[in-house]
């Protein structure tokens, strides 16, 4: 997608007003600008819409307009300005003019779009929460529509990530972008990747960096060693990485930079395995998000049968149910038992630390789904270094890492204060977001309500940092096993340490009977959780480094 001029740009912006009267004016606006270009096409024959050759106008910068205006006309949270984007669309159509339609069907591949919430049928809290971020970034993303099963979670997420990108801070806004395609990139989540090159070019950004990282300033070529094992192999940092990067002669970043530059990588790194876990699709205006071609006869495109997304797909497994039936039962039941066993007796230290190094070591065992190589695009590669480097499980042979004890550096003891010092206030966003995801329960689990979910999230939570070798001391490891099954850590594992080999398949395959706004719960302590550790890494380098 081509990036609109700054003027353009101005009149998209008047669309986010809670002024109807400004929303009206910025509308009128846009369509004068879109008639002026559908009439400087020229003649459009009767029969061109069908012939082959013209199966989009020739004119790119109307066709950027006409996907801009199917995404409103579908995602913007103001309903008059919704109705007036579909009427244009239809005079530009009525002029012979190709309109785009969208891809695939609704903002996920996994979830159903009639499941998901619809921008015309929510709540006053939720409305609020859309209209916000629409105002603050002119869309409504994909992200925020399946996060909105959960709108308090939302409201922080998105207040965090205004905040890193948007409001006052070390890095300057090009840089801050940059640094999320970099981020992105490493997962080759192009999802993202797209977002942020837009923006990138909306806040000034030099568009020969995106050539690729070797044609950005040295000072964000840098960032590329720390961007690589932060995603990839967060035990490895030390503070020698750290060393480098402030000690870089001319080139050198200053530690509040620093600071900032670490939480955007996490930031995007764990999104990356949210928008994988949840099968995000691409933005309708968004390459892959929209088409000019006319639909098939059936109404289907093959991009949707091959999503999973036609008709044909959304059947009831029958057979499957049979086999899950009671597995709620059967987990609530072991949630019990070990509540029990609890109360009855407690563990040794040291038969605690042995329980955590036999799950450590069997986390290293489980196998990411379709677990070959897969080779990341020239478009998504260049924006970083060593493509070939990503996860391995850190105690293969030849290679052992101490065992990271949180009671020996914490988040909330070191990590969080650090942040609020060399960042103000991110430090106590960032554990809202953190609190807010471990501690969200609607006290239910799937059909069964007035539940007590805590020993699951946390047993989730810990089993992911174990994954990453940190330890709590006063955490019994030998419950993992009682309430993960091996369906549910594969998607685990696949989803943290590598998401970009999530599949449809492995999402269905965990927890059948729960409902998918469960499964995004899921989905954002996973977040959550890999972003704490990444940070938790960074942060004691960081420490180090300073004493």
């Amino acid at each position: 997608m081509e990036v609109l001029d700054q003027e353009y740009l101005g009149r998209w912006d008047g669309l986010g007003s809670r002024d109807a009267s400004s929303r009206t004016e910025a509308m009128e606006n846009i369509h004068l600008e879109v008639m002026r270009k559908v009439e400087a096409i020229g003649p459009i024959p009767a029969l061109a819409p069908l012939a082959p050759g013209l199966a989009s106008p020739p004119n790119s910068d109307l066709n950027d307009i006409l996907a801009h205006l199917l995404m409103l006309s579908k995602r913007c949270p103001f309903d008059d300005v919704r109705e007036r984007c579909i009427r244009l669309l239809r005079a530009v159509q009525d002029l012979g003019v190709r309109i785009p339609r969208p891809l695939g069907n609704g903002p996920s591949r996994f979830i159903p779009e009639k499941e998901i919430l619809q921008v015309s049928k929510v709540d006053t809290r939720t409305q609020l929460i859309f209209e916000n971020a629409f105002a603050a970034l002119g869309r409504l993303e994909n992200i925020s529509l399946v996060m909105g099963f959960h709108p308090q979670y939302l409201e922080s997420f998105l207040r965090t990530q205004h905040y890193l990108l948007q409001m006052d801070g070390p890095l300057s806004l090009h840089y801050r972008h940059y640094i999320g395609i970099m981020a992105a990139a490493r997962h080759q989540c192009s999802y993202l990747v797209n977002l942020h090159v837009s923006d990138f070019l909306q806040v000034g950004g030099d568009v020969k960096w995106l050539n690729g990282l070797d044609e950005a300033p040295q000072k964000l070529q840098q960032l590329g060693e720390l961007n690589k094992i932060l995603a990839h192999r967060p035990w490895l940092l030390t503070k020698e990485h750290i060393e480098r990067l402030l000690k870089a002669e001319e080139h050198s970043w200053s530690l509040a930079e620093l600071i900032h530059a670490v939480v955007l990588l996490t930031h995007y790194h764990s999104l990356a395995s949210f928008t994988f876990g949840c099968g995000i699709m691409p933005e309708i205006h968004c390459d892959g998000g929209h088409t000019f071609r006319p639909p098939s006869l059936s109404q289907y495109c093959v991009c949707d049968i091959a999503n999973g997304n036609g008709h044909a797909y959304h059947h009831e497994d029958l057979l499957g149910n049979q086999e899950v039936c009671g597995e709620v039962e059967v987990l609530m039941e072991r949630m019990k038992q070990l509540q029990e066993c609890r109360d009855e007796e407690e563990a040794s230290q040291e038969e605690m630390a042995t329980r955590f190094e036999r799950e450590k070591t069997e986390s290293m065992l489980v196998v990411t789904a379709e677990d070959e190589e897969s080779v990341p695009s020239r478009e998504i590669s260049r924006h970083f270094e060593d493509p070939s480097y990503g996860y391995k499980d850190f105690s293969r042979k030849g290679e052992h890492v101490p065992t990271f004890r949180v009671q020996d550096y914490s988040w909330e003891d070191h990590g969080f204060s650090l942040v609020n010092r060399l960042y103000p206030d991110v430090g106590q966003m960032l554990d809202e977001k953190f609190q807010m995801a471990y501690n969200l329960t609607y006290n239910t689990m799937a059909t069964h309500k007035d539940v007590d979910t805590s020993m699951l999230r946390r047993a989730i939570w810990n089993y992911i940092h174990c994954m990453f070798g940190i330890r709590y001391d006063d955490y019994d490891y030998g419950e993992i096993n009682q309430l993960l099954d091996r369906s549910f850590k594969i998607y685990i594992k696949t989803m943290v340490c590598s998401p970009e080999k999530t599949t449809k398949r492995m999402y269905e395959s965990f927890w059948r009977q729960f409902q998918h706004s469960e499964k995004v719960h899921v989905n954002l302590l996973l977040m959550e959780a890999r972003m704490q550790a990444e940070l938790l890494y960074a942060l004691r380098a960081i420490t180090r480094y300073m004493t």
